[in-house]
């Protein structure tokens, strides 16, 4: 049918299939096809603004009636015995629809304000519009909450800690559960919600003080929004899922990719292998394979896993646990590359030359089979010479292959010269009762190194793929500097006696010469610290403006689908540009690339502050025995309020307020980021050495407050005369704002 359907014949179809209505399916259904599409969205906008259809995400539907597969509550038996439901979502003007639920003897007992998802059937001629037939009961999944316990008289309140809820629980006596006043407790909702009055809860762990240890991630989590419980639906669909089949796939099993991961590490979603290239053209190259779980096999786009994966964007990782974006059943197990076990991958074959540039790359839907899953320091350990039962006979066939191609790929690297700074990882290491133990620095072995190498290959080649094929992807974009920040930089650089070129197009080798220079000198952590403040946030986005810090025009996240939505894209984008299948990328997804890209780069965003919240909390925790404690730490932040200095013990980031530095008064730069004394010209800058005394810890927002001791191994000048508090001092410039003026006249 070439010409547009009128309203009346939309609003036919639209009955007639309650299950296709999305504009794709519309337009399939009259075959409309290219501009006339514009057409189509125009009607169907009319017919919304009209209140003859209701948009609900891609799909449109008659506001007043329900979907063929709806979730129910279901009511108290009538006087005759029969049962009735009602729709958990009803949208429409007309009165709330009635549905008998027609049961089978097979079908469980069901109970007053029991959910269901049912199939529902219109009936005309009844007291009831529709009939339901049970498809399963929902409850094994309540709605759970986090919250601060306050004992009454008969049982108590939950005062939820999310950010913003001003809402109350109630907790009848018997659901108290032993809480005490004051005590961070885990809860679940308990019967109905009642309609007036405050809704009703059961504790069903008591976590003790807000301010321990076992707490802070929780905290973190629900001050910050993140999704920690699927729903049923989500539980559902993967527990329904079953290892993919080979049928077309390459069959990759006898290949021995092996996984490296850390030794606490939740899931396996990447393997490599690597051998010499047999091609006499290609002297003394190598050929590179990295292989991917295929989680676009079970994740497809519109199911409700694919849904609540959008929503939450990505995991999110925590000292003593992890928020997966997929339920376990996936995550862990069918798409986690598992010793020995056949799994469902996309993998990328790779040829480097001998100087590690990439000739090549060849992408596959494959089935592999993991021979070894080993960990860093096992894998290093073997490659010094320290071999263990697992890794000896691994040793000469896949060690040494894959480190000899790293070490052409590092060639590659220095060419490229991407940004070099050198931040040290903190690990917080737990007891079993969720108590720090320790804050170590995570090693960076070369085993490390090697598996980022082969990760940023890989995710090279599936953008040159994408691009070459001309299918839409989400790029991951780094972009440079912006000026301001570039100045600045230069500035910090050139107080400290070191170069910056200048009036030319950055470049991260310029950056990197930079941070040569500091190296070694007491200059080194200030410098590190200036470029990474100078860098612009990493983003997703269908714009490819390359990547600046690792020096790449063209970069996409392909190795880490299980728990990053950007790499879901990118796989499905891969199966629809080599034609491998019907769950590639969907119309509907092209469509809102831009939302997605936007959306998952501010879920990322958002885990980011929550692990680091929760890093500060737990430190704050472990330092709060320390107070009083005195401690060698450099000047990571500054501001016009006070000084941020890092503790060179645990990493932990303290605040000296501005009024407890000396008797003077002190001037801001945000230029070169100082802060300098009127009076004594002391000058205080990022990276200069301190000693500061632990003053206060508090676990529950994991603040600390520190008191400035020694400056660069020297104790504090004394200031003028008590003048703290009573404002500026009124003399001439210092030699600090001479020169920053001077500065500034330059800019301008």
């Amino acid at each position: 049918m070439k010409r547009i359907p009128t309203k009346e014949e939309i609003l036919t179809w639209i009955s007639d299939n309650p299950t296709l209505t999305s504009k794709r399916d519309i337009a399939r259904a009259f075959g409309i096809k290219g501009a006339a599409r514009i057409d189509l969205k125009r009607i169907l906008k009319e017919l919304e603004s009209e209140g003859h259809l209701q948009k609900r995400r891609k799909t449109y539907r008659d506001p007043d009636s329900l979907p063929p597969v709806s979730v129910l509550q279901v009511m108290e038996p009538d006087s005759h015995g029969d049962l009735f439901a009602r729709p958990m979502e009803w949208h429409g003007e007309a009165e709330e629809p009635r549905i008998l639920l027609v049961l089978k003897s097979s079908d469980p007992a069901l109970g007053a304000n029991d959910r269901i998802l049912a199939r529902l059937t219109e009936v005309k001629g009844e007291d009831h519009r529709y009939e339901g037939r049970l498809i399963r009961r929902i409850g094994s999944n309540p709605i759970r909450l986090l919250g601060v316990f306050r004992k009454y008289a008969e049982g108590g309140r939950i005062i939820p800690i999310d950010k913003g809820s001003d809402k109350e629980w109630q907790v009848s006596e018997r659901d108290v559960n032993g809480a005490k006043d004051g005590e961070l407790v885990e809860a679940e909702r308990a019967g109905p919600k009642n309609r007036m009055g405050l809704p009703n809860a059961r504790v069903i762990a008591r976590l003790g003080d807000p301010s321990q240890p076992k707490a802070i991630s929780l905290i973190a989590i629900h001050q910050h929004g993140i999704p920690d419980a699927f729903p049923d639906e989500v539980i559902a669909e993967a527990d329904k899922a079953k290892p993919a089949p080979l049928g077309k796939r390459e069959d990759l099993r006898d290949m021995p990719l092996i996984t490296i991961d850390p030794a606490d590490a939740r899931d396996h979603d990447d393997a490599c292998y690597a051998h010499p290239d047999d091609d006499p053209k290609n002297k003394g190259g190598h050929v590179v394979w990295v292989a991917i779980a295929d989680v676009a096999h079970y994740v497809t786009p519109g199911s409700a896993l694919d849904r609540e994966a959008w929503k939450r964007g990505n995991s999110t990782y925590f000292p003593d646990r992890v928020v997966p974006m997929l339920p376990d059943r996936l995550s862990g197990d069918l798409c986690s590359l598992h010793e020995g076990v056949p799994r469902a991958c996309i993998a990328v074959r790779m040829v480097l030359d001998a100087h590690g540039q990439k000739i090549s790359h060849r992408f596959t839907r494959a089935m592999m089979k993991s021979a070894a899953s080993l960990n860093y320091e096992e894998v290093q350990a073997a490659v010094d010479g320290r071999p263990n039962d697992k890794t000896k006979p691994l040793l000469s066939p896949v060690l040494e292959p894959l480190y000899a191609a790293y070490h052409a790929l590092k060639t590659a690297r220095n060419h490229r010269q991407p940004l070099e700074l050198d931040l040290p990882e903190r690990k917080i290491i737990l007891s079993d009762e969720g108590k720090v133990v320790s804050v170590d620095f995570r090693d960076r072995l070369d085993a490390h190194k090697m598996i980022e190498e082969f990760m940023v290959l890989a995710n090279v080649a599936a953008a040159e793929e994408l691009v070459a094929k001309r299918t839409p992807l989400l790029f991951r974009v780094h972009e440079e500097p912006s000026p301001e920040k570039l100045e600045s930089l230069r500035e910090v650089a050139q107080s400290a006696g070191l170069v910056l070129a200048k009036g030319q197009v950055l470049q991260t080798r310029h950056l990197n010469n930079l941070l040569e220079q500091a190296e070694g000198t007491e200059f080194d952590e200030q410098i590190n610290l200036s470029t990474l403040r100078s860098m612009t946030q990493a983003y997703y986005g269908q714009e490819n403006f390359g990547h600046f810090g690792l020096a790449l025009k063209n970069y996409a996240h392909f190795t880490s689908p299980i728990r990053r939505y950007s790499d879901l894209i990118v796989h499905r984008a891969l199966i629809s540009a080599n034609k491998w299948g019907k769950d590639g990328l969907s119309e509907a997804e092209i469509e809102r690339l831009e939302e997605t890209a936007k959306h998952i780069s501010e879920t990322e965003r958002r885990s980011m502050m929550a692990e680091r919240d929760t890093t500060d909390r737990y430190l704050a925790s472990y330092l709060s025995e320390r107070v009083g404690a005195e401690f060698n730490a450099r000047i990571s932040g500054i501001a016009k309020f006070g000084v941020f200095a890092r503790l060179d013990e645990t990493g932990a980031d303290g605040l000296i307020p501005i009024r407890t530095i000396g008797r003077e008064y002190y001037r801001f730069d945000p230029d070169s980021q100082t802060l300098t004394g009127e009076e004594t010209g002391l000058t205080l800058g990022l990276g200069v050495p301190v000693t500061v005394r632990l003053a206060e810890a508090v676990p529950v927002t994991g603040g600390l407050t520190l008191e400035l001791l020694t400056v660069d191994g020297k104790a504090l000048p004394k200031g003028g005369g008590g003048r703290r508090g009573k404002g500026p001092v009124r003399r001439k410039a210092n030699k600090s704002r001479k020169k920053s003026a001077k500065v500034k006249r330059k800019r301008k």
